[in-house]
């Protein structure tokens, strides 16, 4: 019989969520760094080379990978020869942990967890509650898997219940385009197959815990039905053309992993969700010793990637910038900004409709009058920083404020991550406004273009309140133009037929 100790539970918890906020796994980097060494598109080439940067500096710094520092997720497993030293519920040690873990004084985390979510949307400011799949099994120790899931990525979760008949592969590779590049590719594709509903969407998740293996798995070659689906899925997903950020290249997916479960004749269940740029997790076992706590990597084993902008980099000032500035600006150009923005998000949004909608003005010190809006929910600061990880959002959310921004504001450009769908495409085409892309993944690497930042309305809304930041040389790309000519359909258009081309030779 082991005996686990609460204390060790709790600690062993807050350490891994530590851990994984700045150390990405090895297996990740890797493959990354592989990708980005034969990738042949600039515009991804460029976006992995930030990542990789941005990656590097989270793990010398100890500070978060991406500023969506994620919903917990544990799958715990119970030796049944375990006893327990505690006065807490298993599942109230684990969340004594997430607490402990992201309210740590050097290294806080973004609370992003909402209680009432189908009401006021209310921020439990700790991130608790985790998500915890408990299982109990044979023997005397205690194995849990522990990830930090990111909202974006999350958010792009898909389930089908196909018929017997269906192919899975096709459903695949017609699924993933819809999820357009708000999980942030290049990535990990999980796939739960049979069971029930529930069941499978539980399998796809437990998937992206098992590391990155494709390549070794293409040398050796398939030996069962699931290895055999794995590689095909990877080979057609990749010859999407999607590429890193979505901006068109030759990698969208790093690996496929996929588990399955007996399921009912009459059915086959389907379930993908995908990890992001920033993937986390990591796995440790408690045998009554003390708390598993993770020993630092060897940083000799992170790739040593440069990146610069290039002489053809377009400098804007955004203190003087016009709406007639910008019409001159094409799509795929980088840019790098310099002066003052505001930001905003989905709650801010809203709040600014909201009084639009009862005819008030905007609280004192919001004026959007020829100026950008970056679309961010920051980390918050520790130490001697201005900002903590300050990445992008996933800015298709903003489609719908999109006209009511520029129209009514006089808002002429944002800022966030992936693509804009086609209400906010036909917004922007429609008041000359332009749309610019920053590297999701790469938060704290955009941070340090932060020089100054301060709260100037809605305090009460934490990470979501609108902020003032000043920047200097903030890199981004145009995304979508006054004419409504996205990067996103053009990318991946282009690669997709290079990369048809290639195999048809």
């Amino acid at each position: 019989m082991t005996t686990i100790k609460q204390a060790d539970l709790i600690e062993s918890i807050a350490d891994a969520l530590q851990y994984i906020s700045y150390y990405h796994p090895l297996d990740f980097i890797q493959a990354v760094n592989n990708a980005y060494a034969k990738e042949e598109s600039k515009a991804a080439k460029d976006a992995m080379a930030q990542i990789l940067i941005n990656s590097r500096m989270c793990a010398e710094g100890h500070r978060p990978i991406c500023q969506d520092t994620g919903i917990v997720t544990v799958f715990i497993k119970i030796g049944m020869e375990v006893q327990w030293a505690a006065d807490l519920s298993v599942e109230d040690m684990i969340n004594a942990g997430v607490r402990k873990a992201y309210k740590h004084p050097d290294n806080k985390l973004r609370a992003s967890i909402m209680a009432d979510p189908a009401g006021v949307r209310k921020n439990t400011t700790d991130n608790t509650p985790a998500v915890i799949h408990m299982e109990i099994v044979k023997g005397d120790k205690v194995d849990i898997q522990v990830a930090a899931k990111g909202g974006g990525s999350e958010a792009k979760a898909k389930f089908v219940m196909l018929n017997p008949s269906d192919d899975i592969v096709d459903w695949v590779v017609d699924t993933v385009p819809s999820m357009g590049a708000g999980w942030c590719p290049p990535g990990i594709l999980g796939i739960g197959i049979g069971g029930t509903a529930e069941k499978a969407m539980v399998m796809a998740k437990e998937t992206l815990m098992e590391s990155i293996d494709i390549q070794n798995l293409k040398e050796r070659g398939a030996q069962t039905t699931l290895e055999k689906l794995r590689l095909e899925i990877y080979e057609r997903v990749n010859a999407l053309g999607i590429g890193a950020q979505g901006l068109g290249g030759l990698t969208t997916v790093l690996d496929v992993k996929i588990k399955d479960y007996p399921t009912h004749a009459a059915n086959k269940p389907v379930a993908m969700i995908p990890n992001c740029a920033a993937t986390r997790h990591i796995h440790f076992v408690l045998d009554g010793t003390g708390p598993a706590l993770q020993k630092p990597p060897n940083l000799d084993d992170w790739p040593k990637v440069t990146w610069n902008v290039g002489a053809s980099a377009r400098r804007v000032n955004l203190d003087t910038v016009t709406a007639e500035t910008v019409r001159a600006w094409q799509p795929g150009e980088t840019i790098l900004l310099s002066g003052k923005m505001l930001t905003g998000r989905d709650a801010a949004h809203k709040k600014i409709q909201d009084l639009f909608a009862k005819g008030e003005p905007l609280p004192d010190g919001v004026d959007f009058k020829d100026r950008f809006i970056y679309y961010v929910g920051p980390v918050d600061a520790v130490r001697e920083e201005v900002v903590g990880p300050a990445g992008p959002t996933t800015a298709t959310r903003m489609d719908k404020f999109t006209e009511m921004m520029l129209e009514k504001t006089g808002l002429i450009g944002m800022v966030g991550k992936a693509e804009r769908g086609p209400i906010g495409i036909e917004a922007i085409k429609k008041y000359k406004a332009v749309y610019l892309m920053a590297v999701g993944g790469a938060a704290y690497l955009v941070s340090k273009a932060i020089t100054h930042s301060k709260v100037i309305a809605f305090s009460e809304l934490g990470m979501e309140a609108i902020h003032e930041f000043e920047v200097k040389d903030m890199p981004v790309t145009v995304a979508v133009d006054v004419h409504g000519n996205s990067v996103h359909q053009t990318g991946p258009q282009e690669w997709q037929k290079i990369i048809l081309q290639r195999k048809s030779i």
